[in-house]
């Protein structure tokens, strides 16, 4: 089968289109302006065209048509906007998606299709969704938007200056788990923004399920904690909670293919049954839909803050010194002992420390793994069940039969 090739007259029809595409928007905001704009459904076309018309030429060796061009269009748009602000009208997204525009139709004969349209479609779309943008704006809790710059600021100022080698015979590498740091707080930080987006408007069982890739143990208590208030809603508590801790098995198994993918083949379908199971067992609580106010997000904590992100680091540290200690002196004992041990706090340092580690053979890996979150899985739900006497019953056996799963995976 023959390649696809982007000729010149279907470069000229993509211009032309991106062009069409973004009039059609700007035209639509012509009511809320009052007809009152720079430019519309005909005017950016002719701009796309335009900016085609002189990379045509730019590419026939007139190498000062760009610049001439793109001249041209800015000062169109800087007279619309003196213009504009006169009437008291503030605001250059018109005048500088103009120039965007003209670059688009450059770029549509001078580079690869892809980008032109990437960036024609995306303009497009943040266009139109200027309403809901502004809202999230609105919504748009300060304390935590300065927490993420902060870490991001921090990681990149950070990240370049660490050193890419090992040190001590634990074979410490600080470029490498800062890495891992970035890495667990930004798919933590996924489920944090999608819990406080959406999981008020669902309740509990959607907060646990979204809170799980944030951290299924601050759920579980949070939940606990909602059932021990209200008992009535102690059912959609226990759901949110067991979801939560099922989504700690995808999360896990996306961290060991991201940092390990030779695990990948002996763990998936270790952690794809033991979540299914979490999934089933929530299916059999008797739940009652939670109003917004009872949801457990609130409780979640930023990843991106810069203390957790510390707490996080120096836990694997110690962790990954500890498994070498216990590898070196007891033997597979005791790192077997170890993942017991840290399930009952916290599970992601241990892991990613453990399936990182050069001493340890692939079957221990594995077993130290399903221990972990094993021992986890009881810890969560000896503190739900010790916060919601309510589902008390209801918890233990779920909780129990879960854990009792992890075995046969264990020994195979």
């Amino acid at each position: 089968m023959g390649t696809f090739e982007w000729t010149v007259e279907l470069r000229f029809l993509m211009a032309l289109a991106i062009g069409f595409l973004i009039g059609l928007e700007r035209e639509s905001t012509k009511v809320d302006h009052q007809g009152r704009i720079f430019a519309g459904v005909r005017t950016f076309p002719i701009i796309s065209l335009f900016g085609f018309a002189c990379a045509w030429l730019y590419k026939m060796g007139l190498a000062a048509m760009l610049p001439a061009g793109i001249l041209s269009v800015g000062a169109l748009a800087a007279v619309s906007y003196i213009a504009k602000t006169r009437t008291g009208r503030f605001g250059a997204t018109t005048e500088v998606t103009a120039l965007l525009t003209f670059m688009i139709g450059a770029l549509v004969l001078l580079a690869d299709v892809w980008i032109a349209m990437a960036i024609g479609v995306v303009n497009a779309m943040v266009l139109s969704e200027k309403a809901e943008l502004e809202s999230y704006v609105e919504r748009l809790n300060k304390v935590e938007f300065l927490a993420v710059v902060k870490f991001l600021l921090v990681t990149v100022i950070i990240l370049p200056v660490l050193l890419n080698q090992e040190y001590t015979a634990f074979r410490l590498n600080p470029s490498r788990i800062w890495q891992i740091v970035i890495l667990v707080s930004s798919i933590g930080f996924v489920g944090y923004f999608l819990s406080k987006r959406f999981g008020p408007r669902l309740g509990l069982w959607l907060s646990g399920l979204l809170g799980g890739i944030v951290s299924s143990t601050a759920v579980t208590i949070a939940s606990g904690r909602t059932a021990q208030k209200h008992p009535e809603v102690a059912g959609s508590a226990l759901q949110g909670s067991i979801l939560a801790a099922s989504v700690m098995y995808i999360r896990i198994l996306v961290l060991v293919w991201v940092l390990n993918a030779a695990l990948v083949p002996v763990l998936w379908w270790r952690l794809l049954l033991l979540s299914a199971i979490g999934m089933v067992l929530s299916v059999t609580v008797r739940s009652h839909r939670a109003t917004p106010e009872e949801s457990a997000e609130g409780q979640l904590q930023n990843p991106f803050e810069l203390r957790p992100a510390i707490v996080f680091a120096a836990l694997f540290v110690l962790l990954s010194i500890a498994t070498v200690v216990l590898k070196r002196a007891i033997g597979d004992p005791g790192i077997l002992l170890l993942s017991a041990v840290v399930g009952v706090v916290d599970v992601d340092p241990f892991i990613l420390s453990l399936i990182q580690s050069t001493e340890s053979g692939l079957q221990l890996v594995v077993s130290g793994v399903v221990i972990a979150l094993m021992s986890n899985t009881i810890a969560k739900g000896f503190y739900f069940a010790l916060l919601a006497p309510a589902a008390r019953k209801d918890t233990a056996w779920r909780y129990a039969l879960w854990a009792a799963l992890h075995l046969p995976l264990i020994l195979i």
